[in-house]
């Protein structure tokens, strides 16, 4: 029959016409479609064969008509077109996989830093530690993770550091990061030996951190460190923060210890000695568990340290002292800091809580680190004891040779330092509390 649109609308699914002009040539109906299909009988083997050509009314008659005389040819000259369709077919998906595995084999960016923290990051540094580096990646190197690090040139490496120079640190660690990734890439092989590391020389010296942000105002990347009077004054107003803000706020002063050691503190890491009450620090739980000759952080507890852990222990019989339902199983270390940026005088977090205002401001907890350090040399503590007692390692070959631990002059400094920070507390000097308005 001759073809007719309205016809062609009509065809209910599984019916067909032919077109009287072009032997073998139908417009087959589906419930959603309308398909132009040759139908022929194969020169090859006799049997009944048929190819698509395309759907109607996308493909008009006159194009389907070209297409068919076509595939006629290809029959009438001895071969079957369904048959040489189907061997395209399976070239084409050969041909796809071949490229989806050389894809798969090709390094890019993404891939190399996949193999760096595979093979270096999460071998050598605690989880939280890799754990950031990953999301590093993951959060800044975008489209740029595509490309392939043999071809990355010194413009690309700087545009991507300089699309984060509003944020320094960040940009500095991602550099540094990148930096690592290249050095393995070399050192595995999986990079050329005369590939560059752009990262080792791209704006060097030109990344430096714009310090803290004080009332929505910079104030650069100064240190630091409460006073005698000072002391004094916030070791009085203790007693206003919470329970737990004043226990962990009592061991950074006492203890000079990191805030993440104290917070994952455990039961089965106190035990009471023959010269008094001792905290044993892990090495994985240290910020040196990564090196080689680091060991355990001995940590005598001494006056109100000692108390705090011993009321503790009294409640918490083992695991964390300062436990939590979350996924870590204790306080995490910002939850402590935001509480105690909210009794700052100048936090205008929820200002609808009143709440004593600190009396001492512009200071964070690990401000209080620095703090003990300081006052130990104010004191006469020499400088490997005190280094010692906040848990560094001497640098270079002192750190090799030099294996004695200071735990005698750990307890003698920190017995020290407790004593003075008793003294300062019973100072004459009285602040008022400012309370929020």
């Amino acid at each position: 029959m001759q073809f007719d649109a309205k016809a062609a609308k009509l065809l209910e699914p599984g019916q067909h016409f032919t077109i009287s002009d072009c032997p073998g040539l139908r417009l087959e109906a589906t419930a959603s479609t309308r398909s132009w299909v040759y139908r022929f009988k194969s020169p090859v083997d006799e049997r009944m064969r048929q190819v698509k050509i395309g759907t109607w009314p996308k493909m008009s008659l006159a194009l389907a008509t070209v297409e068919w005389e076509k595939l006629r040819e290809i029959r009438a000259a001895g071969r079957d077109p369904a048959a040489e369709r189907r061997a395209a077919r399976k070239d084409e998906r050969a041909a796809e996989e071949v490229a989806r595995a050389a894809a798969a084999r090709r390094l890019t960016v993404r891939k190399l830093c996949d193999l760096y923290l595979e093979g270096q990051v999460e071998v050598n540094r605690n989880p939280k530690s890799a754990a950031e580096t990953r999301r590093t990646f993951e959060r800044m190197l975008g489209d740029f993770g595509d490309l392939d690090p043999a071809t990355v040139t010194r413009a690309q490496a700087f545009d991507l550091i300089q699309a984060y120079v509003g944020t320094p640190v960040q940009a500095a660690k991602l550099r540094s990061e990148l930096g690592a990734a290249w050095d393995y890439g070399l050192d595995a092989g999986r990079l050329d030996s005369n590939v560059p590391n752009w990262w080792r020389l791209i704006m060097r010296g030109k990344l430096r951190s714009k310090g803290r942000m004080r009332e929505g105002e910079s104030i650069g990347p100064a240190k630091r460190a409460l006073s005698a009077e000072e002391i004094g004054v916030l070791i009085r107003w203790l007693p206003n923060f919470s329970r737990l803000v004043e226990d962990v706020v009592t061991l950074y002063m006492w203890t000079c210890t990191r805030g993440s050691e104290i917070l994952s503190m455990e039961v089965e890491e106190i035990t009471d000695e023959s010269d008094g009450l001792w905290w044993t620090v892990p090495k994985a739980k240290t910020k040196n568990s990564w090196r080689d000759h680091a060991g355990d952080l001995r940590v005598p507890l001494v006056g109100r340290a000692e108390a705090i852990v011993r009321r503790r222990m009294d409640v918490v019989k083992s695991g964390f002292l300062f436990p939590s339902s979350g996924k870590s199983g204790h306080v995490e270390q910002k939850t402590v800091s935001a509480m105690v940026w909210m009794h700052q005088p100048y936090s205008k977090t929820r200002p609808e809580y009143v709440r004593p205002r600190l009396p001492v401001a512009h200071w964070s907890v690990h401000d209080l680190r620095r703090t003990g350090r300081t006052q130990l040399a104010m004191l006469g503590c020499s400088e490997e004891v005190a280094e010692a007692v906040l848990g560094h390692m001497a640098k270079g070959i002192v750190g090799v040779y030099n294996l004695h631990r200071y735990d005698d002059e750990r307890r003698r400094w920190l017995t020290a330092l407790s004593n003075h920070y008793e003294a300062l507390a019973k100072a004459e000097v009285v602040v008022p509390l400012v309370r929020a308005a």
